[in-house]
């Protein structure tokens, strides 16, 4: 199932780029889209598009998804890619390229990996699709990132957060296995 699943994504990917090369630049649509929440299916936000959102309510709580993300983020990906996603010399800010990347190029470059190395740039980002600690989490890392470069979370911790869903709990266990 879960090579199934890659195989999905590297596919949709390679769709996006190709219907990018395609489309009028003047006139595409931001592949980041509206960040405000469409739908929920407990305490999951998604956006019109059926991406993964995030959820600030009142004295900046923060949903579940939200929280976790910066706990995972800050758990493997702030050794390269800084503080809160700020960017370092090892990485680039993160808040800074998620206004111009989609849910769907952010997931293909975590799952593959990227390299641009020229004489000019030598950046490689390892491919995490086999690491569950990022792939279980995926989305909540996408979430929390997403919240950071809209300027809606700010450095560190949040302060509150939702309780965290039962199937928030159901889905970790499915993934992280026994």
């Amino acid at each position: 199932m879960r090579t199934f699943m890659l195989a999905l994504l590297a596919l949709v990917a390679v769709s996006a780029t190709a219907l990018a090369d395609t489309t009028d630049p003047a006139t595409a649509a931001s592949p980041v889209g509206d960040p405000k929440v469409a739908s929920s299916d407990d305490g999951k936000y998604f956006d019109a598009n059926g991406n993964p959102t995030y959820n600030i309510g009142k004295n900046d709580r923060v949903d579940w998804y939200t929280f976790s993300g910066y706990r995972r983020f800050n758990g493997t990906c702030e050794v390269c890619h800084g503080f809160d996603g700020s960017g370092s010399s090892f990485a680039p800010d993160l808040t800074q390229s998620l206004k111009t990347i989609g849910y769907n190029d952010f997931q293909n470059v975590v799952v593959n990996g990227k390299q641009d190395v020229n004489t000019a740039v030598n950046l490689v980002m390892p491919s995490f699709g086999n690491n569950k600690n990022v792939m279980c989490y995926l989305d909540d890392i996408y979430v929390y990132l997403r919240a950071r470069a809209d300027g809606v979370q700010g450095n560190g911790r949040p302060a509150d957060h939702e309780d965290k869903p039962k199937t928030a709990t159901q889905n970790e266990n499915d993934c992280m296995g026994p």
